[in-house]
């Protein structure tokens, strides 16, 4: 075999070995992205649950308040309103993960939501008999769990979240990304007025 020969075989290989050595970088990276990115949209689906029991918690809430204080009608009303807005950002999609002005526009609907909340369970305290009331004891255990699980699923997403943008901003994985229109995802962060997440005091 003559030594041209021998050498464009030996470039042939090594340009053999090169692409598929591209080729499996790149599908690794991809596939991780792609793995990532259903993380966070499956943390985002525990964290629209919990907010979604919230709601559902309300108008048995309110119905057990008001056969003890019917005359907080201003309460009510605010809460009604608040719970009408947070139900109007409860559809979960793409566009809500991928515009940060959607995303904000959900938390402050729940930051506004869990303030009218927590000025209804703050007027029960001058009703001593509701809140020996069984009912309301139940709700409000359902309630405070609830919240809790708020806290906790909006931090496992904002992990998932930080997982995911870190990966698709370093290089070169940044290149994919723009490449396949992979998007940082937004974090959940304290809104005005609302550096921790609502909490629910029910008292002694």
């Amino acid at each position: 075999m003559k030594k041209s020969s021998l050498r464009n075989l030996i470039i042939l290989g090594v340009i053999v070995v090169l692409i598929f050595s591209v080729y499996g970088k790149f599908k690794s990276s991809y596939n991780s992205m792609v793995i990532l990115d259903e993380g966070v949209k499956e943390k985002w689906s525990q964290v629209e649950n919990v907010y979604q029991r919230r709601s559902d918690l309300i108008p048995n809430l309110v119905a057990t308040v008001k056969g003890y204080a019917k005359h907080e009608e201003n309460t009510f009303t605010q809460l009604a309103e608040a719970r009408s807005k947070a139900g109007g950002t409860f559809n979960i999609s793409e566009e809500v993960l991928n515009d940060p002005a959607l995303f904000e526009k959900f938390q402050e609907a729940q930051s506004s939501l869990g303030g009218a909340l927590q000025r209804l369970m703050m007027i029960t305290e001058n009703y001593p008999e509701l809140k020996a009331n069984e009912s309301f004891l139940s709700l409000q255990s359902e309630l405070e769990g609830t919240e809790n699980r708020i806290t906790v699923e909006r931090m496992r997403f904002n992990e998932a979240a930080k997982g995911y943008n870190t990966y698709i901003r370093t290089f070169p994985n940044n290149l994919m990304a723009n490449m396949f229109g992979f998007s940082q995802r937004p974090y959940f962060k304290a809104v005005s007025g609302a550096e921790v997440a609502p909490t629910v005091d029910f008292g002694e």
